[in-house]
């Protein structure tokens, strides 16, 4: 049986990268996917799950806004029955200004979409889960939310209070039968990193993205997806309120430019 057979879940952020990686992994799993983004891409995904002999419908929505939110949970639930797994993957980088320049509205910018849009679609997701007494929850950090060096000051504080909002939102939900976990990814390639290989390839140091990890190599969307189908499946049963980083190993040490045999 595969893991996801007769569950329905909704993905955001699903038009790209880890979204839409996780998307048609979910479908190839048995789950009928219910893929959210603000960007026209979002049909192309559950196009490409369709065509591949799966079920899916695509909903153009704006994470961080609550009316568009719980509209698609209730499109879920009116086209599928009910609401088994969320993945709330959207988020944005916030780009790479100057600390000192940045203003009160480039913070809200990042905040709005990759911390208040997880809160979204939590409370929303649990409004039918909490009723059913079972459901499972995931959320996209970042290693960026462990500790510095590793993206903008308002991309990780945002993904440092979706670890903590992980954590809260699972106590918070105690005795419910909702799991509520977060997969934090390394550097991945994906729309958001662009710039950074964009000018990597530029300087001819692509080769380099990624080698301060001791896999020595950046990730894909799909093994980020692998990990955040294993927190919404049954397999994931008892674990619960748990960040994971899947990063090569960066956050297991401090970067250092030399090891020692």
């Amino acid at each position: 049986m595969k893991r996801l057979d007769g569950r329905v879940a909704l993905i955001t952020g699903a038009a790209s990268g880890i979204g839409r990686a996780s998307a048609i992994l979910f479908a190839q799993e048995g789950a009928k996917v219910v893929a959210c983004d603000r960007a026209e891409a979002v049909d192309e995904t559950a196009s490409m799950i369709k065509n591949a002999g799966g079920s899916a419908l695509s909903v153009k929505m704006d994470a961080s806004n609550e009316a568009d939110v719980a509209a698609a949970v209730d499109r879920a639930v009116s086209e599928f029955g009910t609401l088994d797994a969320l993945y709330a993957n959207a988020g944005v980088s916030g780009g790479f200004r100057n600390f000192l320049e940045l203003s009160a509205q480039d913070w809200m910018d990042v905040l709005s979409v990759n911390l208040i849009g997880v809160y979204l679609a939590i409370k929303h997701a649990a409004r039918i889960m909490v009723p059913n007494k079972k459901g499972a929850i995931v959320c996209t950090a970042s290693v960026a939310g462990i500790r510095s060096g590793a993206g903008g000051a308002p991309y990780s504080a945002s993904k440092a209070g979706v670890i903590s909002l992980t954590q809260t939102s699972a106590n918070l939900l105690a005795g419910t039968g909702v799991r509520i976990n977060a997969v934090s990814p390394g550097i991945i390639e994906t729309g958001m990193t662009k710039p950074i290989f964009d000018r990597a390839k530029e300087r001819g140091t692509e080769g380099k993205i990624g080698q301060l990890n001791p896999l020595k190599r950046y990730g894909h969307p799909e093994e980020i997806a692998h990990m955040a189908l294993f927190l919404a499946s049954d397999e994931a049963s008892y674990v619960n309120g748990q960040a994971f980083p899947v990063d090569g190993g960066l956050s297991s040490s401090h970067p250092v430019a030399g090891r020692w045999g």
